[in-house]
Parts: structure tokens; sequence; C-alpha cells
């Protein structure tokens, strides 16, 4: 299975799946990170945490924590 943390910055994902619970998953998913919505990976800080993306037009910052969450291909 790989996640969004897996992802090589510069590259573009699909998302397959969204892992994780309740009050979690939801905030994702308000985010609009959802199935099959594609993710561009722009960077990622030096330390691996948080990874910065692309998605339906605009940039967000999530938590390797958050993004371990989020099943890709």
């Amino acid at each position: 299975m790989k996640t969004l943390r897996d992802v090589k910055i510069g590259d573009t994902v699909t998302v397959v799946k969204l892992h994780g619970e309740g009050a979690v998953k939801r905030r994702i998913m308000d985010m609009g990170i959802t199935k099959n919505v594609e993710i561009y990976v722009r960077k990622v800080a030096p330390l691996g945490d948080p990874v910065e993306i692309t998605v339906r037009g605009y940039e967000l910052s999530l938590r390797k924590a958050d993004a371990e969450m989020i099943e890709v291909k």
C-alpha cells in the first residue's frame, strides 16, 4: 500500500482510499481530499513534517500522520 507520505516531491498521484476514523477522516475530506482526486506534492519540510501539496487548485500543508492515512496510486 502506497501512502501520500511515500510520494516524491514533484509527483502527482490519485487518491485511492482514505483510512482513519471519525473526526480525522472528516477533516481530511473537508480539505477536499477525497477518492479519485489528484494531489501534487510540492515540498517536504527538511525533517519530513509537514508535506506541502496542491489539491483542487489550492495549497495545503499536511502532517506526516495525516499523509499516512491517504492511500494513493
